[in-house]
């Protein structure tokens, strides 16, 4: 089955690359950063766009955010391989700038059926940007850490990994809502 799933990711992957989807970002990027993870994960993370870490690797969130989001892992017991981790835009934003609103919207309908392919419990949503894209009423301040259901799937939207790097405040309420995710994922099952 996974490999069914992965060979399904795979073919998403091509999608974009044949389809040019925001060639403008594509020509300034290194690569392509897809996802990563485990394709049968009940746990996506969906940040915002690859930074210069992620652009060079390929991988996402492998910079000092992707640290500090694998020690979050960590601390709820499970580890990157356990989970699913991507991005909504696929390639780097020139100097880190954010995403423009019609890249994101570019982007979305293969976001979309990665999470279609993933089937994932709980979708995590990392950033205002990323919650923005499913629920663009929504503050991020307002509703972090607070579960919300759209369209048959269960969102959590949580503060960015990068935030709490510059905000030691942050740093723990991000501890904080992270600490929810298996309570979450159990009350989800049980359902």
């Amino acid at each position: 089955m996974a490999s069914t799933k992965q060979a399904r990711l795979d073919a998403i992957k091509q999608q974009i690359i044949d389809d040019q989807v925001t060639p403008e970002l594509a020509k300034m990027a290194t690569q392509l950063v897809f996802g990563d993870g485990n394709p049968e994960a009940e746990l996506v993370f969906i940040g915002e766009a690859p930074g210069k870490n992620e652009d060079l690797q390929g991988l996402p969130f492998v910079g000092a955010a992707g640290k500090f989001l694998n020690d979050m892992l960590e601390m709820i017991g499970l580890r990157r391989k356990d989970v699913y981790i991507t991005n909504i835009v696929k390639y780097r934003p020139p100097n880190n700038r954010d995403p423009l609103p019609e890249e994101k919207q570019a982007f979305m309908p293969y976001l979309e059926s990665q999470l279609e392919v993933i089937q994932p419990v709980l979708t995590v949503t990392l950033g205002r940007h990323s919650l923005n894209c499913f629920m663009p009423e929504l503050s991020i301040s307002a509703c972090h850490g607070q579960p919300k259901r759209l369209h048959g799937r269960v969102y959590l939207p949580l503060f960015h990994p990068a935030a709490a790097l510059y905000n030691g405040a942050m740093r723990q309420t991000l501890i904080d809502d992270f600490a929810l995710i298996p309570i979450i994922i159990k009350k989800i099952q049980s359902s």
